[in-house]
């Protein structure tokens, strides 16, 4: 019989790692690797890989809906969104109060400080990331090549990132169909159900999987993701500042395909050139924050609603202005991750 984790451990877990997931989404992956497939064995090592990439076809940020997808197999509704809002919370509340600080003082030198040890084990939490999945996954001279060919397409020769993907997966359909033995990934040798907490046989979702379920989720999540828009613009009308941050995050966060690195060249963009709500200098000192704290580099966004609702928002103080628009940003950011998973 598998192994039963309880909402209050899992919830534990979810909250102690929003504290902790330094590293963007890199580091944030190799975290839970380590944690749930090493340690705790809540899931296997091709469950892991399986979640893995196919959070990674959806738009958003990766991590965090793998965090949603895992908590939402091990305890339903519920445990994925414990597991998604935790991921983010910590992140939520920190980069609020750095935007504040940035605003009200105009640097960012003293955070900065604070901060600066942490790179060095930020960046060896991504080399040994690499290096453990890398192994794990990376079984034969097939897989290597395409894993070297990805590294030369996206670095040297800019292709974007969701072409990468899928003609990676177009490979990948096609080597399981006449070269199997190539493309198998994961452990030589199957894993005992018995050693983890999430198998095949797990209190299954699989009564959900149909398009009734899909329908109700969406019809629910819909009206939430828009619900502060709406209530904005009947308060402030449809003109306003708020609408205009809404919308435009609404519309980036169904272009992240490939993580927040794929879609920050977009957001500085819009939000430098188009605008006109923040400096460029202003979008990189952003950047260094989200990277600096805990949670999804796409957190970045967060800062960006904060500093266009601060400076443009009109009839209401500064502070509270940059928090709406802060936390409008974060919500209509986050709450695609949670339908799409």
């Amino acid at each position: 019989m598998p192994r039963i984790i309880s909402f209050r451990e899992s919830f534990r877990y979810w909250l102690r790692l929003g504290f902790i997931s330094f590293g963007g989404p890199t580091g944030q992956i190799a975290m839970m690797h380590k944690d749930l497939v090493e340690k705790k064995k809540w899931l296997s090592e091709d469950h892991f890989l399986q979640a893995l990439n196919f959070c990674m076809l959806l738009p958003g940020p990766e991590a965090q809906q793998l965090a949603t997808y895992i908590g939402w197999l091990m305890h339903g509704i519920k445990g994925g969104i414990a597991a998604g809002v935790l991921f983010v919370l910590p992140s939520v509340f920190i980069l609020w109060g750095f935007s504040w600080l940035y605003v009200s003082f105009g640097t960012v030198p003293v955070v900065a400080a604070l901060f600066y040890g942490l790179k060095p084990a930020v960046v060896a939490i991504v080399a040994e990331a690499v290096i453990r999945i890398g192994r794990k996954s990376l079984k034969n001279e097939v897989l290597v090549s395409m894993a070297a060919l990805s590294f030369v397409g996206i670095y040297f020769l800019h292709i974007p990132f969701p072409a990468l993907i899928l003609t990676a997966g177009l490979i990948g359909y096609a080597g399981g169909k006449f070269i199997p033995a190539k493309f198998v990934v994961g452990n030589n040798k199957p894993s005992n159900p018995s050693d983890y907490v999430i198998t095949d046989s797990h209190v299954s979702r699989s009564a959900q999987a149909n398009w009734r379920h899909s329908l109700q989720v969406v019809a629910v999540c819909l009206p939430l993701w828009f619900f502060p828009v709406v209530v904005l613009g009947l308060w402030r009308g449809w003109d306003d500042i708020f609408i205009d941050i809404g919308l435009f995050f609404s519309t980036a966060a169904m272009v992240t395909f490939g993580g927040a690195y794929a879609v920050l060249a977009y957001i500085g963009q819009q939000a430098v050139s188009y605008y006109g709500w923040i400096l460029p200098e202003q979008m990189i000192d952003g950047l260094g924050l989200a990277e600096t704290t805990p949670g999804p580099l796409i957190m970045v966004t967060q800062f960006v609603g904060y500093l266009a609702a601060y400076s443009n928002a009109k009839g209401i103080q500064p502070a509270v202005a940059g928090a709406i628009g802060g936390l409008l940003t974060t919500w209509v950011t986050f709450t695609p991750c949670f339908m799409g998973i």
